[in-house]
């Protein structure tokens, strides 16, 4: 169960196992440079660029997902992504959350 809010419905966190995160650095090509550049001059939705974005999101939220089960997780709450352009054309995205582990609330 992943979820960005601090709760899960009909769940309590029975213990919280620390930050989880999944890290990954993206360059584009010389090729994908070019074309997602000719892109960017005629405006409008940029697939090439966004593709690559959806694939970096995609390995770093696959990594979180394994650091959490080496945590012995069976939850992450609090997930977010964050990402930041080292420098031009080379990006980091992190996806981010508390790994925990969630049982069935029964007080409720």
């Amino acid at each position: 169960m992943v979820t960005s809010a601090l709760t899960i419905p009909g769940k309590k966190v029975v213990k919280n196992l620390g930050i989880a995160r999944g890290l990954v650095v993206r360059s584009r090509s010389i090729v994908g440079s070019f074309f997602g550049d000719i892109l960017t001059v005629f405006g409008g939705q940029n697939s090439i660029y966004m593709e690559l974005c959806e694939h970096a999101r995609q390995d770093a939220y696959q990594q979180l997902l394994h650091e959490a089960y080496k945590l012995r997780a069976n939850a992450i709450i609090g997930f977010r992504y964050d990402a930041t352009e080292l420098a031009p054309g080379l990006t980091e995205v992190l996806a981010y959350g508390t790994a925990c582990w969630v049982e069935d609330d029964t007080s409720a």
